[in-house]
């Protein structure tokens, strides 16, 4: 607690705000006694770490921390929300009460009706949310006391909802740490390996990166700026979600770290030119990747993330990136969304989620938890119409998101677009900058494969309700999952549904994060699938690789050679170099990882994936 008050008296919180923080922890531990946690600590100890986190890592007010400290009071003690009003008055209150969990579920999943109860505190107090990010935070950091499948299912959770949330909120240091806490419960294996991996890694490139480093700082330092320069590296999620999008292996993600720039400003000098400045000075030495600059100063992203970033090749000859900060943006993209926004961007940030919330309220579970993951999971990029009005959309959306972002009726009947003056299908995905112009047709009526092509849930829910279709959910009538198709061999996780099947999928399959943030209590523990010499799965790897003599013949022969059939082949090569996708049966993950293995170790092979 003495570190919660140096915090709060550090920003001018006045003695009596700080006598009542302090009356507050006597009240919670009070409140608390004789309540212990799974890990066998006394519980006091939970409330206090929420309260550390709201007060250093988030820097919000006094209330804010009373509220940490109080809210799990009214839902696991005598203690009433009105007791807390009388005490502490109605801003409290009104925290204390939005972080507790009501217990009317109306027929849902419990899980979801949370979500849902947290998310419509965003149309009264954003500060509610952080609280909320910081008491999950914590239960994270402490999730190795709790059985196997409550861990899956508070990472879940976490993965499918409270980080992604964070990262809209801005706080980047939280949803960083809750994406890696998250990863390393579900999938520890894939964690290890990683960490491992990446590890190895910054031990071979050390001295390298170190010398880069150091020349940057001497150009900056004799140029006249005071800047620190220092190596921020990815951890086992980042990497994990870039080999996924990007469909590669560890050695194909290209930058596994970054250089951070952080600047003084000068008197007299804009942020934005102090950047550009900084840019000038390294663009004179290095050579800069055509089309790398990404300016988040002039066009912060939604969340109010606001930095340079440029790539340059270094003296050894690599690609290298740079953000290029004030200590003010690095503080912010801390602190979140609060301490970043205008009074004006908060007031549209919170409209826009309101209206989402709003179309979101009624809906079921699945229709729900689709929003949720639309509006929180991608990243934003920004694009604009001939007349310059900007729309934010998510990574990753077509000319379709566009149309429907502008109108209903314009996405649906949309045919076909311009994109920089250039001819374009509406099914076309934008990239950060573009200026859209779309042209309809009456005519036009959304069609079923429109879906696949949309990212936003405002297009999702008007074309499924014209086309009466959604995208297919798995049959839970299986035992295996269709979508992950897991092995024996692989780490696995069950759910049990109402008739009492169990379907198994894969840790890291998409579908059991999403169960698991939705039906925690259908989870349940299971062995690996045992291997059965009689069953045989089928499986697609794909390889590229630099065209010899006898390639494919060596290729094949690592799979007839362990006595796999196969039951596809297709090959491309152009310029010398091969592509290849082959289906053919396995029996088992370590198979597959055998097969893989001595693939990769052909001459001339660059790359094995796994489809």
């Amino acid at each position: 607690m003495k570190s919660i008050l140096q915090q709060l008296h550090s920003r001018g919180c006045s003695k009596e705000e700080l006598d009542l923080v302090w009356d507050a922890y006597l009240t919670a531990t009070k409140m608390h006694e004789g309540q212990t946690r799974r890990s066998g600590e006394p519980y006091i100890i939970h409330p206090v770490a929420v309260a550390t986190i709201v007060a250093e890592d988030m820097e919000l007010d006094s209330h804010c921390v009373i509220a940490a400290l109080l809210h799990d009071v009214v839902e696991d003690t005598d203690y009433t929300i009105d007791m807390v009003r009388e005490r502490y008055g109605d801003d409290v209150a009104f925290l204390v009460d939005v972080v507790t969990k009501k217990g009317v579920y109306k027929g849902q999943s419990k899980q979801v009706e949370n979500f849902k109860q947290i998310l419509g505190s965003v149309q009264f107090d954003i500060r509610a949310l952080m609280i909320k990010l910081a008491d999950r935070l914590n239960n994270m950091r402490t999730l190795a006391s709790m059985p196997a499948p409550k861990q899956m299912k508070i990472a879940g959770e976490t993965d499918f909802f409270y980080a992604p949330l964070a990262g809209r909120l801005g706080l980047y240091r939280v949803k960083s740490e809750l994406e890696n806490l998250s990863f390393r419960f579900r999938c520890p294996r894939e964690y290890e390996q990683l960490d491992q991996q990446l590890a190895e890694d910054k031990q071979a490139t050390k001295a390298e990166v170190d010398a880069f480093v150091a020349q940057i700082d001497e150009i900056l330092t004799s140029k006249g700026f005071n800047v620190h320069v220092e190596i921020r590296y990815r951890r086992p999620y980042s990497i994990w979600r870039n080999m996924h999008e990007e469909a590669g292996d560890f050695a194909k993600v290209e930058f596994k770290h970054y250089i951070r720039v952080i600047y003084e400003p000068q008197e007299g000098i804009s942020e934005k030119n102090m950047s550009l400045l900084v840019y000038s000075a390294l663009t004179d030495v290095f050579r800069e990747r055509p089309g790398s600059v990404v300016n988040y100063i002039d066009r912060p992203k939604e969340n109010g993330y606001q930095s340079f970033h440029v790539k340059l090749l270094s003296a050894r000859g690599r690609w290298e990136e740079l953000h290029i900060s004030s200590y003010r943006m690095l503080h912010n993209s801390c602190v979140g969304f609060l301490a970043q926004s205008t009074h004006d961007n908060k007031i549209q940030w919170m409209d826009k989620m309101s209206a989402i919330l709003k179309e979101m309220a009624e809906v079921g579970t699945d229709d729900f938890m689709k929003g949720v993951s639309t509006s929180f999971y991608n990243e934003d990029i920004y694009v604009l119409t001939p007349k310059g009005k900007v729309v934010i959309l998510p990574k990753g959306a077509s000319v379709l998101d566009f149309a429907y972002e502008l109108h209903s009726d314009i996405g649906r009947h949309a045919q076909y677009a311009r994109i920089n003056g250039k001819l374009s299908t509406i099914k076309e995905t934008l990239q950060r900058g573009d200026v859209v112009e779309v042209f309809t047709n009456d005519s036009v009526e959304p069609e079923p494969d429109w879906l696949k092509f949309v990212k936003t849930y405002k297009a999702i829910r008007r074309i499924s309700a014209v086309a009466k279709t959604m995208y297919s959910e798995l049959d839970l009538k299986y035992s295996r999952c269709e979508l992950c198709k897991p092995l024996p061999g692989d780490e696995v996780i069950g759910f049990k549904t109402d008739d009492g099947l169990i379907t198994v999928h894969k840790r890291n399959c998409p579908q059991a994060v999403k169960l698991a943030s939705e039906h925690g209590d259908m989870i349940v523990t299971v062995e690996e699938l045992k291997e059965n010499p009689a069953m045989v799965f089928s499986t697609k790897i794909h390889v590229k690789a630099i065209d010899r003599p006898s390639l494919l013949m060596d290729i094949l022969a690592c799979i007839s050679g362990n006595g796999l059939s196969m039951t596809s082949l297709e090959t491309y090569t152009k310029d010398w170099i091969v592509d290849c996708e082959i289906e053919f049966g396995i029996h088992s993950y370590n198979e597959l990882v055998k097969v893989t293995g001595q693939i990769s170790k052909l001459q001339g092979v660059e790359e094995v994936m796994v489809l």
